[in-house]
This record gives structure tokens, sequence and C-alpha cells, in this order.
């Protein structure tokens, strides 16, 4: 397949996938949600996380602000700045600003968060394959986070209802798979013990 056929069955999939995603009723995505939530709590790797990089649900992708009340983490949340990720510590207390793209994100002033101090990154996707490649917005952001040396040793959750789990995904060469998925019924990983 070349890049062109490529990129158009990545957006043609992408399209697909989040118009399924919208169409679920306000009281199924929150039932999924919670469940995904659940799924989480229950893994070592999330209990044992002292600061947890995550995101603010958008466009009913799910949604993981039951967790963000547990204050046994350091919750970090992402600001574009140009086409980059900054991290930023985020409490319940704090002010949220809506970016360009209508998505919440934390004040420019809020403390930045240093990658050394990172011990899970909670990965939104429009979908993700068993093997651990996910399908993003097609903005490249997590792509360039996830291929940068400051992050990419990091563990990564790829986060995803499990019609969006999927068995194989286009890859593309600068596509690296994400260490696990968790969705409202499977949390799987790479390393057998870290379930």
């Amino acid at each position: 397949m070349d890049n062109v056929d490529h990129q158009k069955s990545k957006t043609e999939l992408r399209r697909t996938l989040i118009k399924t995603r919208q169409s679920m009723s306000v009281g199924e995505w929150k039932e999924k949600s919670d469940r995904i939530c659940t799924q989480l709590q229950s893994s070592t790797l999330f209990i044992q996380a002292n600061t947890i990089l995550a995101y603010f649900s958008f466009r009913q992708e799910p949604d993981l602000s039951p967790l963000f009340t547990n204050t046994k983490h350091f919750w970090g949340f992402p600001r574009c700045v140009g086409q980059s990720l900054c991290w930023h510590i985020w409490t319940q207390t704090d002010s949220l600003n809506i970016n360009n793209y209508g998505i919440s994100e934390p004040s420019s002033q809020a403390p930045i968060i240093n990658p050394d101090d990172v011990d899970l990154i909670l990965v939104p996707s429009v979908a993700c394959d068993y093997r651990g490649y996910r399908l993003g917005y097609g903005g490249g952001y997590y792509d360039r986070l996830l291929n940068s040396p400051e992050w990419s040793q990091k563990f990564t959750i790829g986060i995803v209802f499990d019609f969006a789990y999927l068995p194989q995904l286009p890859v593309a060469s600068w596509d690296l798979p994400l260490q696990a998925v968790c969705t409202e019924t499977e949390f799987k990983t790479s390393h057998s013990d870290a379930t």
C-alpha cells in the first residue's frame, strides 16, 4: 500500500470510528467510561504510579475524570504549544482553558511536569490494535511526543472503547506501539507481569 492509500485508509477509519463513538447515548458512554476507570484502577501499573499523564475527554472519548479525584497521584494534562504538547500538573481546584480545538487544557501558569517524574501516560486514541499501535486524530502530537527521547521510555496505555480495539491498524514507519491498551472489558499489556 503506498503512502497516499495508507493515509486515505487511516482517514476513513478515523471518520467511521469517531462517528460510531459519537453515536453512543450519554448513558452508554458514561457506563463504558466508568468500566474503563475500574479496569485502570485495578491495574498494578496504575496503583504504583505516582505521576500520571492523562487527558480531558473530547468528542465522547472515554471519560477518565472519576480518576482525577484520586489525590494519591499527581495528574498531568497537555497544553498545545505550536506542534507540541506541554504537560502541566492539574488538580480539581485549578481552572481550565479551552484551546483552539475546543479541548480543555491547564493554564500556562500551572507547574510544568518534568518528564523524569512521569510514571504512566494514558493516551487518548481513536483506535488501538492488538499489537499496541494506535490511530490518533492525525495531528501527530502524540507521535512526536512518544518519539522524543525524554518521553519514549515511559509506560503508555492506549484508552479506547471495545469497538475501537481492532486486530490490526495501518501503521506508518514513525508509529510506535503502546505498551498496553485498556477498554471497558480488557486490560492487555505486552508485559505479562504488569497487569
